[in-house]
């Protein structure tokens, strides 16, 4: 079983439900922005890279898409979760997340995303609670 590490608890409150079934050998672990898990952005821009083979790492990252340079320099700004639990912030993710690694994606609209050619701007989306 995955543990979350969380630095406080100023997260969003969200239920958790089993979404997805993830038996991919190296863990369910995934890298989230605190835009999606503290301030309630959507999964706006979304990379799946080699896991890290020392942790229980899916190899995902998500992010709102809107992150700069400097708050993605400042590791605080960053968490690690379960990729159920992030499935439980952004449903739209699922489809997605058995995509190879070297897969992105951006979000193109407000239910939708595409394989990132970097012609097209990321739509930026809050989640309506």
């Amino acid at each position: 079983m995955f543990f979350e590490r969380k630095k406080n608890n100023d997260f969003l409150s969200i239920n958790i439900e089993n979404l997805i079934d993830w038996n991919e050998p190296n863990g369910e672990g995934c890298i989230v922005s605190d835009r999606i898990t503290k301030e309630g952005f959507k999964v706006g821009y979304m990379y799946r890279e080699a896991p890290d083979e020392d942790n229980p790492d899916s190899g995902w990252r998500f992010l709102s898409g809107n992150e700069d340079e400097a708050y993605m320099n400042e590791s605080s700004n960053h968490s690690v979760f379960s990729i159920n639990t992030i499935c439980n912030y952004d449903r739209d993710i699922i489809p997605y997340i058995h995509a190879e690694i070297g897969s992105v994606y951006i979000r193109t609209g407000s239910n939708t995303f595409e394989i990132d050619d970097g012609s097209k701007p990321i739509f930026v989306d809050k989640q309506k609670r």
